[in-house]
């Protein structure tokens, strides 16, 4: 009983010591998220880093997302097919694929991948600098560290997520065309006119607004998670597992709270 009753003693304490943590951390990742809005204010702006993040997030990242859009739309329209021809209504294949595609999937699944390919890199990037002391020698040459390493990578991401997502719809519905139409037999006529019919200018400005806010979450999680990591190897292998972790969760519940809001 005596381990028992020290268990029960200490469990308060640790689940206070737990939720101050929690809530430090996430005052200092606010506090480092205005930080970088400030400084993305400021001159100098640095338009050729922009243009370096957006060639690494962007290009470097549309093979994947791509192929991820192809089967994505191909799996959804292989289900939708078999599940609307239950009740007569393959003709609304079209409208099941792209609504799925530019409501949530494209944004959700693109963002995903853009976290695994470049955020994880982002944070590998800047904690390796953090290691190796070269972002002391930034603040030693009165260059600040935030400026000309987070800003960039953040601005980037905002113009080039949802990018990425619309590659991604587009794709994904042209994959669900070929093969609910070339391989199922659906009608072509109907798959696209039900597209037409469905999509409203809110879906698409839902999509593309979930995009700007998922560029946000992954630079910043995975710069933080990088600029802070521990000075050691392990360290920096633990802040790309949890910037990876923490961005994909942090993708889908804001997905569901902005999705509750667009409805």
């Amino acid at each position: 009983m005596q381990p028992f009753k020290t268990v029960v003693i200490a469990l308060p304490g640790k689940t206070g010591r737990v939720s101050l943590w929690v809530i430090q951390e996430m005052g200092r990742m606010f506090l480092f998220l205005l930080q970088v809005g400030l400084w993305a204010l400021r001159p100098p702006f640095r338009p050729r880093e922009i243009l370096k993040q957006l060639h690494v997030i962007g290009f470097k990242t549309t093979f994947v997302v791509v192929l991820t859009a192809i089967f994505t739309g191909m799996v959804l329209a292989l289900q939708g097919y078999y599940s609307l021809r239950k009740f007569g209504a393959e003709a609304l294949l079209g409208s099941a694929v792209a609504l799925s595609m530019i409501r949530e999937l494209g944004p959700v699944l693109a963002s995903l991948m853009v976290t695994a390919r470049s955020g994880s890199a982002m944070t590998a990037e800047i904690g390796l600098m953090r290691i190796t002391e070269q972002i002391d020698a930034l603040e030693t040459m009165a260059v600040n560290p935030v400026q000309y390493l987070i800003t960039p990578k953040m601005l980037a991401a905002i113009l080039v997520v949802p990018l990425l997502v619309s590659m991604f719809d587009v794709v994904g519905i042209w994959g669900g065309y070929v093969v609910g139409v070339q391989l199922l037999g659906a009608s072509a006529g109907s798959f696209w006119s039900s597209v037409e019919s469905a999509v409203e200018w809110r879906d698409v400005y839902g999509g593309l607004l979930k995009a700007v806010s998922f560029g946000v979450i992954v630079s910043w999680v995975c710069c933080y998670k990088g600029f802070y990591t521990q000075m050691s190897a392990e360290g920096l292998g633990k802040a790309t597992t949890e910037a990876v972790v923490l961005t994909s969760v942090l993708i889908l519940v804001w997905d569901y709270f902005l999705t509750s809001v667009l409805l």
